[in-house]
This record gives structure tokens, C-alpha cells and sequence, in this order.
């Protein structure tokens, strides 16, 4: 890379912090994928390799990269969240959520060292969550109008990473150093007299904004069964290890309020980002592609997410491509349980479905390219998330018969331009 090259990249990378807004997540707080190629299949890229955008999904894949390969683009996000308390004491109805329009970016680079070696840059919005019901008001206690607490929840993730990889025959083995940057802010207001009791004026109830830095690493490995006589079979197998975030008196502010209500909750500041690990199969015949992934994402062994019991997300990805001259087109799926559960302590349900309502389960997927020259490319994705209902029991909290219930629905665009040289 010439020194104008490296300084084009820090010019887009510094733009992608400066524009990285809240986002909303797909599998639990993590997106379906970070790139537009692999968002138009369902969020495949394990097995199937994309180019310079692989960095992040799996290093080992950037070694189908001819020379060197730049992409620069990101998502626009459409969530569509409402929420509705019942309760004999409460008369809001459901409530929509003023967070419903995000900006994602993405930034990916990709350089052939020799005919083993291979290095890449990427940084991307990677994950997060949140809601806004800030404007809803008036709140009081008295005519049963909370507004949903007026909570506002704001979880933003970037990661940044630099895969190495090597390549002999057939396989390819790499590992990504991860950087990850993230911030985190809650608050919300209990209305004057609220809960049948407490203070004459409302409470308003949060810390700021905290921030922190934290370290990783992903493994990659794939293995092109063409130099075995099988030719279009990829394997691919990935893992990416935990990375513990502080974020300095978030979570306990934000619950202490509560924890009158029964048992302490055994809430820290700490919110760790889960290990993943898992397997893809790609086949290529021609002009068809066709590509599979299994993931596990352990929500429930992760500092912060088991507090709140969070549960393990088992994500199947199927995507499908097909190309024609300049043109590429993508289909695909993708699907993971809710990794919000219900769980007896009301606490947690009526934060995690108000708050942090990561309950997105079916995701369809569509996309294309449009190669302008053997260079330069086009790429554009739609993720489309059917609405996902979950209502769970806050009686212990707000009376008998009491719940709290959340539809959750996503759009999205992508885009990226993608340069060769």
C-alpha cells in the first residue's frame, strides 16, 4: 500500500467514528452481518468469502483478494419498536419508539502480501441496541400516565480489527487482533408519587454517558476443497472470543431504584461482549452459489447479559447468489431465537423488553451488485425483520395480571462501493 493509499483509509476510518449513531441489532445486540455482500445472503461469511468485507466475519477469507480491495459504505436502519405496560394502574396504551432511524458504517480493506500472506483493515458499527420514549408525556402518577418511564436507552459497539492471514494449497488459517469501542447510556424518569408512593416530584434517573475500550481477537479458518478434486466446496469454521466492557454506573444506577422491589439484583457496570463460535459451507456451480452458516452466540455466560438472563442464540444463516456478466444477485434468510427470555424476576423483564428490547428472530434478505468495471463495484442490500411479539409478567412490579409487551420490527439498506487495484 502507497503512502496516499494508507492516508485515504485513515481519512474514512476517522469519519466512521465520528458518524457511528445508535444501532439496532438483529441476533440479540449483534447485527446479522457487517458487510453489504453478506447482508444481502442472510448474513453469510463463514465459508463464503467476501472480498475485503470478510475481515470481521471471518479473517481467513480475505485471501481471495487478487492484489488489494477497498470497500467503503454502511446501513441505514429502520426499526419500528412499540411498547405497552398493562396494569390496572397504568393508561398509556403502546407506545412507539422515537429511536427508528440510524447510520451504520462500514470500512474494509484487504492487501495480497505474497502468494501466503495476506493482511486487512476493517472497522465497523458491529452491534447495540436502544430505545427512546423521552417525549412522551405528560407523566402522572395520580391519572395513571407514565409514558413508559420516558426511558431512554442508547448502546453503540464499533469494532476495529486488522486480520493476518496465510494461505497454502486449499487452506487458509488467520487471526484478528479486535479493538472495540463502546458506549452506553440509560435513563429515565419515575413520575412524581410513582408506585403508590416516593417523592412529590419526578426522579430522574441516569448517570450519562460512559464509555470504555476493549480487547480481542477472532480465529478464522477455511479450507477450498477444489485442490482435493471437489471444485466450488468451501469449509469454514470461525471463533471470536469475549471482550469485557466497564460502563461506569450505568446498570446499577439504572436499577437501583428498583431493587427495593425484592432480592438485590446482582447488577454490575460490566457488559461483555459474548464469545462466538461457528461452522459454514459454501458451493459454488458456475453461476450459482449456495451458502450455509451455524453460529453460537453465549449470551449466557457473558458478564452483564447472564445478570439480566439473556440466553444463548443459535443463528442459521442460508443465502443464495447468482451472477450474470456485471450483474450479481443475492438472496437470503437468517434466523435466531430471542435472546431476551422471560424470566420470573419481573425487574428484568421490564427492563430488557423496555429498555433493551433485543427480541428480533426472522430476518429475509435481498441484494445486488453492478460491477461499472473490473475495478469498481456497486453493492446494495435490504434486510427486512418480521415483527417479533414478546410479553412477559411485571406483576410483581405493577399489580395483579401486569405485563409488559413489545413488538419489534426492522428495515435496512445498505450500500458499498467497492474498488480494486
Amino acid at each position: 500500500m502507497n503512502i496516499r493509499t494508507t492516508r485515504t483509509l485513515g481519512k474514512l476510518i476517522t469519519l466512521s467514528l465520528i458518524t457511528s449513531t445508535m444501532i439496532h441489532a438483529t441476533n440479540g445486540d449483534n447485527l446479522i452481518a457487517v458487510g453489504t455482500k453478506a447482508r444481502g445472503m442472510g448474513g453469510v461469511g463463514i465459508a463464503m468469502s467476501h472480498g475485503a468485507e470478510s475481515a470481521l466475519s471471518n479473517g481467513a477469507l480475505i485471501t481471495s483478494v487478487e492484489s488489494n480491495e477497498i470497500g467503503f459504505g454502511g446501513t441505514v436502519f429502520m426499526p419500528d419498536i412499540k411498547t405497552e405496560i398493562k396494569s390496572s394502574f397504568f393508561a398509556d396504551g403502546e407506545l412507539t419508539s422515537d429511536a427508528d432511524m440510524n447510520m451504520i458504517p462500514e470500512v474494509s480493506l484487504a492487501h495480497k502480501i505474497d502468494e501466503n500472506w495476506y493482511i486487512g483493515v476493517g472497522m465497523w458499527g458491529t452491534g447495540g441496541m436502544g430505545t427512546d420514549y423521552q417525549d412522551n408525556e405528560p407523566q402522572n402518577a395520580s391519572t395513571g400516565t407514565f409514558g413508559n418511564f420516558r426511558m431512554v436507552t442508547n448502546l453503540q459497539l464499533m469494532q476495529f480489527g486488522i486480520p493476518i492471514a496465510y494461505k497454502t494449497g486449499g487452506l487458509s488459517l488467520a487471526i484478528t487482533p479486535v479493538l472495540q469501542y463502546g458506549n452506553l447510556d440509560i435513563n429515565y424518569v419515575i413520575p412524581a408519587n410513582g408506585f403508590g408512593a416516593g417523592p412529590a416530584t419526578d426522579q430522574h434517573i441516569g448517570a450519562g454517558l460512559a464509555q470504555d475500550f476493549g480487547f480481542g481477537y477472532n480465529l478464522g479458518l477455511a479450507y477450498d476443497l477444489s485442490a482435493n478434486g471437489v471444485d466450488g466446496l468451501t469449509l469454514g469454521a470461525m471463533y471470536k472470543s469475549a471482550i469485557e466492557m466497564d460502563y461506569d454506573y450505568q446498570l446499577t444506577n439504572a436499577v437501583a431504584p428498583f431493587q427495593a422491589f425484592g432480592p438485590a439484583l446482582p447488577i454490575t457496570d460490566t457488559l461483555e461482549q459474548p464469545e462466538e463460535f461457528g461452522v459454514g459451507i459454501a458451493y459454488s456451480m458456475g453461476q450459482h452459489t449456495l451458502a450455509f452458516d451455524y453460529t453460537k452466540i453465549k449470551w449466557s455466560d457473558a458478564k452483564g447479559y447472564k445478570d439480566f438472563g439473556w440466553d444463548d442464540s443459535d443463528v442459521y444463516a442460508v443465502g443464495y447468489q447468482y451472477t450474470e456478466n456485471e450483474w450479481t444477485l443475492r438472496l437470503g434468510y437468517n434466523h435466531a431465537d430471542s435472546a431476551v427470555v422471560e424470566v420470573p424476576e419481573a425487574r428484568l423483564n421490564f427492563f430488557n423488553l423496555l429498555g433493551f428490547p433485543a427480541t428480533a428472530e426472522d430476518h429475509y434478505t435481498v441484494g445486488a451488485s453492478y460491477e461499472f468495471s473490473r475495478q469498481f463495484s456497486l453493492d446494495l442490500a435490504y434486510v427486512y425483520q418480521d415483527n417479533n411479539n414478546e410479553t412477559y409478567d411485571v406483576s410483581a412490579l405493577f399489580g395483579p395480571d401486569a405485563t409488559v409487551s413489545t413488538d419489534h420490527a426492522e428495515d435496512s439498506v445498505s450500500f458499498q462501493l467497492a474498488y480494486k487495484f
